[in-house]
């Protein structure tokens, strides 16, 4: 089949056509990215505050008051992905109804372009949010080492009162029966404590940070070594246990994060592409 020889100016045309199709109009509006991707990250902050209140209100520090751990977690669940689905889903809108309209471009690009702005929303929207909640914490924890570090050098007593996640095994290991009045021994509880977060990390405490310890024990709470040792193997046993089911419940955390995650780019996909058919259906009055 012959085929037609385009004359010069039917060329020009052409390229002066392509040209000003795909040269000077980008893909991407940044400016309703942006836009949306703001309008998201301010929306996921909002809810997110909305629903760390309901959660606090909602538990008790009473027993048998408030609501269980368990529901709490599952609520704090559906609510991330409620914020997700919410936030992304109106900055994925705005961004598809005040990107640029595009010319003389395919319907089916179109609805790429419109994903794309979407996802785009999403990405920015994310890492917007994890960047002021990164300085929230951060300027959280100077001010509390700050403030720990001010208790500390005021009094020896208040040192020890200091948080650690090994308080409450240490006090259970230096316990006596019935209780005895000791001067201040916050570098014996300070040791102990480095040993049991070394033995956590290695998987088990070594046999001489162990003979240590027994001996620790049973000089400070006047208990036969045996029992001393039964002592020392059982705080460990909790204390792996207790490192065990943290890790377990980090990471489940993270598997629903995953999803949420995954609903909130979906959601803003989906919501550009409706926005942006609104966008260019909307008629020149």
């Amino acid at each position: 089949m012959a085929t037609r020889t385009l004359s010069v100016p039917e060329q020009t045309w052409h390229a002066e056509h392509e040209t000003k199709n795909e040269a000077h109009s980008s893909g991407v509006s940044w400016a309703a990215v942006f836009a949306g991707a703001f309008v998201a990250a301010a929306l996921s902050l909002i809810l997110v505050a909305l629903g760390t209140g309901i959660g606090l209100s909602a538990i008790s520090p009473w027993d048998g008051a408030g609501a269980s751990a368990s529901s709490v977690g599952k609520g704090a669940i559906v609510w991330l992905i409620l914020t997700e689905l919410i936030a992304s889903s109106i900055g994925g809108y705005l961004a598809g109804r005040l990107r640029t309209k595009w010319v003389n471009v395919h319907t089916d690009e179109v609805y790429f372009r419109d994903t794309a702005h979407g996802f785009l929303v999403w990405a920015v929207g994310l890492v917007i949010t994890a960047a002021f909640l990164a300085s929230a914490v951060a300027s959280v924890g100077r001010n509390a080492r700050a403030g720990g570090t001010t208790v500390e050098s005021s009094s020896a007593t208040a040192s020890r009162s200091t948080f650690s996640p090994n308080a409450y095994l240490v006090d259970s290991l230096l316990r006596t029966t019935p209780p005895r009045t000791s001067p201040d021994d916050a570098a014996i509880r300070s040791e102990v404590g480095l040993i049991l977060v070394n033995g956590l990390r290695e998987g088990n405490i070594p046999p001489t940070d162990k003979s240590y310890l027994v001996q620790v024990v049973a000089a400070r709470t006047g208990i036969g070594e045996p029992e001393a040792e039964k002592r020392v193997d059982d705080t460990f046993a909790q204390a792996m246990q207790a490192a065990d089911t943290a890790r377990k419940a980090v990471a489940h955390s993270m598997y629903w994060t995953f999803l949420a995650l995954l609903i909130g780019a979906f959601s803003a996909s989906f919501a550009a592409t409706i926005g942006g058919k609104q966008r260019d259906s909307a008629l020149i009055v």
